[in-house]
Parts: C-alpha cells; structure tokens; sequence
C-alpha cells in the first residue's frame, strides 16, 4: 500500500486482491475472506441529486480523469439532465430506466452503490469479484466451437456489430464483427433473441458468463455530443501591422481579465502581387479548433501594399494563445512573498535551537499492564479508552505519573460528535490532561470554551507539508504539529524551523496507510443487528496481499471507521533534524518492547532489518 495517495500519487491500491486474515494468540488461524476486498462499486447519486440540491449543494464532481472521453460525455449529460429537472420544481423527478443503463453500459464495477448518501448501511460498497469495468451482462454460452471460436448465446441485452465484450475467464477485449440468426446476418440482436458471433478465441468454454463492455451507438452518440459542445473562451486581439516595423500584438481575455502584448520578430515584405488583407488575417486566426479559446474581436491596423506568409501568421497566433494561457496560469498561482518574507524571519530566529529532543508516545492498544512503562514527556491516549470505564484505573496512572493528552481519531462522524464533545468534558474533569493531539480541523470545536491551558497539538493528518501550511495552522493557534511522514528528508527540513513553540517529528511505529468508512469485517459502512461483530472479539486481523505482506486492520466499532497500517514499521534516523520531539507509535508491541524502543530512541539509534523501513525519506516526493 502507498501512503501517497494524499498527494496525487495513488497506487491504486484499493484495486488489488487480498485476503483477510484472522489471528488469534499470535497464530494465522483462519481465511474469512479473499478478493477484491476495498474495491468499491462506483457512486450513483441520480436519486439524491434533489436532496443535496436541497442541502446547499452548488457543485457536483464527476470522476473523469483517467476514464475515456466517451465516458465523461455521457455521464456529464446524464447528470445535467437531471440536476435541471431537480431545478425545476414544475416537474416531477423521475429517473428512466434508459439513462441507468447507459451509464452502467459506460463503466461499472459490479454495479453502482448509493455510496454513503442512504441513512441506512450500505452492505453493497464493495464488490469483491472484479477491480475494472463489468459492462452489462449479455449471457451465458449454449455453445462454442473452439475451432472457429463462433459462440453462441441467448442475449439478454441489446448486441450490435461494432460493440466490445469480454468473457468471465477471459481477460481479452473482442470487438463483434459479425452477428448471425440462424446463418443469416444480422447488424442487431435484440433481448432474448439467440445470436451467434465468431472468432473468439481464448479461454472460453460453455456455461461461461459473456459481458458487453463497450456500446458503439452509445460510443458514437457521446462523441457526436462532445465534439459539438466544446466551450472556448473568448478573447479579443489587437495588431498593429507596419511598413519596416516588426508586428505588435495585444491578446485580452475578458473572462480571466489577463492581457498579453509582444512584439512578434518580422519585418512584413512589400507586396509582389497580391498583399494581405485583414480578413485573410481573421481567417488564420480564427484556425482554433484544437485550442480552449477563440478570437472574438479584432483591431487590425494594417499598412496598405504588404505581404505576410500564411506560416508566420500561424506562428503569431500560436505564439498569443500560449501566452495568454500561460498567464491565465499564473494568475491562479498562490503568491504571499509578504508574509513568506516574515515568516522566514521567525525560521531563522528558532533555527539555532539545540537539538536534544524529548519523547513524545502513542498509545493505541491499552490492553496490557503499564506499570513499568519507561518515562516519556508526552503520552497519547485515543479518545475511545476514555469513555470505557474498563480503563479506567490505568488512565488515572497515567494521569498521574505522564503527561497525558487525548489522540483525537482522524474522523469523527456526525452521530458521534456530541458524545465525542462529552468524552472531552468528562476526561479533563477526571483526569490532569495536559493537551489535546487534533486530528482534523473541525475538532477544534469540540474543546471546551476555556481551554487555555491545554496544549494544543496538530497531528500529522492535517497534511503539514510546507511553511505556508504551518502559518495556517499557527493562525488557528496550534502550539506544536507533528511532521507528516509523506515527506521525503528535504521536506522534513524544510518543516524542521516553522513558527510552532514545538514541532515533532514520527520516528517510530507502523503508519496509517488507509483510514476508511467501512469494516472489512462486517463488509458494511455501518453497523448492523445481525453483525458477526468479529471486531469486539481479541483476535487481531490482517490483509494479506498478493506479494505475502500482511497489514494491519484496526476496526473502531464505535463508528464503523477502520484504519489500516502498513506492513513495515517506520524507523529513522532524526538526528540531521532540528526538532523539539519525537514520536513514538505503538500498536501490537509488549511493555518490554516498548521499553526497549523508548530506550533506542533516546540513544538516537533506529532499528534496521527487512521489517523496517525509512518511510520516504529517502524518496524524491
């Protein structure tokens, strides 16, 4: 699993084949599951488009980078459809059969699921079968002569020639040429109609599922549609064509309010016959139909009795439009050079400070008897063990004896911020809590009015990844950030000085690499009466990939949020960074080993071996 993902560098992980393991006193005992185990079916929100409307919705975002342009045409019409009909309050919102079938014909993954949008649980998310496009079912084989590869089934959708299918056990894609009823060609079969289609060859064999991946009318119908609907943004243009002058230009788009002017390197030649003429100009320059703009306005001032050759006007307007589009570009970029300028200023003020630094742990399994846990200056305890009254005494010890913060969770659902606000209140009543570790930004309205006094700490999930991050942060009065481990070693150094009483840095412990709203477990995004509940139980649970590796997975059945940690434990050397803690995280080590690790990371030593990593520190991210 990549922990890029966060930062445009998803390895598709949640795509991949796994198994779920069970483990119960420390032994593999059993295989509860195999498959496509975090393969989502894709999101279909037509029936909530009038709901979210109705919420405050002013924006839909449909996926459409790395799918086919006939896939973004056809889903982004079907979509305009019917938010408009939810606009229009004259109408009644119904959904045709039609339009859902068009859409699952463009790209399903078993289906669709209504995602995390029903109140109730939703124990289709996933589909374990298949990780790319199902299409739509066509049959199953009645027969196959394996000598001319011609199959033969009973259609249960529409079939015509030109459309692509694919076979349950066969991978390759087949474009169907011909169609034969009964001998004769046919260029359509219709549902239930018995067809037969040749050379198709592979693993194929009778009672084999077949699936049409690909509709060519509706291929044809979605570029026909985008190939019209391309908006261009308008821009106006200025040239000043003189005698024994080079050629001045002006491009301005009203949209972006941006405005370019250059001066193009030619010398216009008198003319021999015929000279230019301002509409030949117009006309070359209008030539952008493979461009996001078109020439609205012009403003030529032309000399009389010159020539221009048609090359040179082209190199002109290809040279404006990439101008004008790089300024465009620029324009969205963020600038704050002002406040970079004295933000550095606090850098270098704190960059001289000693590195010794103190000892910051995580805590995220109590299930085990503390008493002789080595002295740390900061302990993290996560919201959860607060509110069981079985924890109770070892929190007071630690209460007593550390310096005790609350590790709030990374999500907090809607149904559970009350009580998580409540758990907050009764935990600072009950024990001496020293500060609070914030997860997400939104939890800083769960603290209590006057909370002055406790030390608030940004954990690595706010995405700290560069200097203008951390003056956020500092605005939003954060006294300390935990680095986020997504950083390569340059990246961490930038962070090392930043404007925070203290920084700190995870030196230790298996990372995250997922956190979902979903239990692999019970295989739905909430929890349900008749639930195995296999998550109260004290076996530990692992994905094992297709490589052999096993991650962790750590359900939280308080709010049906499961978090998976990688395969290997993250340890660095720190001693190249300036900062004031180090981390510490501990999920399945015992107190000796516990010990042990606190005692190596105060020698400034890490541990090495093929069940350690360094992170990406060593990477170019």
């Amino acid at each position: 699993m990549d922990v890029l993902g966060n930062r445009g560098k998803c390895a598709q992980t949640c795509r991949l084949p796994y198994e779920l393991i069970e483990e119960n006193q420390n032994k593999l005992t059993s295989k509860l599951d195999k498959g496509y185990l975090l393969s989502t079916r894709d999101l279909c929100s037509l029936e909530y488009l009038p709901m979210l409307i109705d919420a405050g919705v002013t924006s839909f975002k449909i996926e459409g980078r790395m799918k086919s342009p006939e896939y973004v045409a056809t889903v982004t019409k079907i979509y305009r459809k019917y938010i408009d009909l939810a606009l229009d309050k004259t109408k009644k919102y119904e959904i045709e059969n039609s339009d859902k079938i068009k859409l699952i014909q463009v790209f399903n993954r078993g289906g669709f699921s209504d995602g995390h949008l029903s109140p109730s649980e939703n124990r289709k998310l996933v589909f374990k079968e298949k990780q790319n496009n199902m299409g739509l079912y066509l049959g199953k084989i009645s027969k196959y002569n394996k000598n001319k590869g011609i199959v033969t089934l009973a259609a249960q959708t529409d079939l015509s020639v030109g459309d692509s299918i694919t076979f349950e056990k066969e991978p390759t894609k087949y474009t169907v040429s011909e169609l034969l009823d009964k001998n004769q060609n046919i260029k359509k079969a219709s549902f239930n109609q018995t067809v037969s289609f040749g050379r198709m060859k592979g693993n194929i064999n009778v009672g084999d599922k077949v699936y049409k991946i690909a509709d060519k009318n509706l291929s044809d119908e979605a570029k026909n549609n985008y190939s019209k609907e391309n908006i261009k943004n308008k821009l106006d243009c200025n040239l000043e064509i003189k005698q024994n002058q080079k050629i001045k230009v002006q491009i301005y788009c009203k949209q972006f309010n941006c405005k370019v002017n250059y001066v193009y390197d030619y010398i216009p030649d008198i003319a021999q016959k015929a000279s230019i003429t301002k509409e030949t100009i117009i006309s070359k320059f209008n030539k952008t139909q493979d461009t996001e703009f078109e020439f609205e306005n012009f403003n030529i001032t032309l000399d009389d009795n010159l020539f221009i050759p048609v090359s040179v006007l082209n190199d002109i307007r290809r040279t404006g439009i990439n101008m004008i589009r790089e300024k465009i570009i620029q324009s969205f970029k963020h600038t704050d050079s002002q406040n970079f300028k004295k933000l550095n200023v606090h850098l270098l003020e704190k960059s001289n400070k000693h590195n010794n630094p103190q000892i910051s742990l995580l805590l995220n399994d109590l299930n085990q008897d503390f008493s002789k846990l080595e002295k740390v200056d900061k302990l993290y305890i996560p919201l959860k063990y607060f509110i069981n009254e079985k924890y109770y005494n070892t929190l007071k010890y630690f209460s007593d004896n550390f310096n005790l913060y609350i590790y709030m969770p990374t999500i907090i659902r809607k149904p559970k911020i009350e009580l998580s606000k409540k758990i907050i209140e009764k935990a600072i009543k009950e024990f001496n809590i020293k500060g609070i570790v914030i997860s997400n930004l939104s939890q800083l309205k769960l603290l209590p009015p006057n909370n002055k006094s406790l030390d608030i700490v940004g954990n690595y999930t706010l995405n700290l990844y560069n200097t203008f991050s951390a003056k956020s942060l500092k605005n939003l009065n954060f006294e300390a950030v935990t680095i986020s481990p997504e950083l390569d070693e340059n990246g961490i150094l930038d962070l090392c000085n930043n404007p925070f009483e203290h920084n700190e840095l995870i030196v230790y412990g298996k990372i995250p690499v997922m956190t979902m709203n979903y239990c692999v477990l019970g295989k739905s995004n909430k929890c349900y009466k008749d639930c195995k509940k296999l998550c109260n139980s004290n076996n530990k649970y692992f994905l094992k990939d297709r490589m052999g590796f096993l991650f962790r997975v750590v359900p939280d059945n308080l709010q049906t949020i499961s978090t998976i940690y990688n395969t290997k434990t993250t340890s660095i050397d720190f001693d190249n960074f300036n900062v004031d803690f180090v981390r510490i995280d501990i999920l399945d080590e015992n107190i000796d080993e516990i010990n042990n690790i606190i005692n190596t990371v105060k020698n400034g030593k890490r541990f090495e071996g093929k069940d350690f990593t360094n992170g990406n520190l060593r990477r170019e991210i």
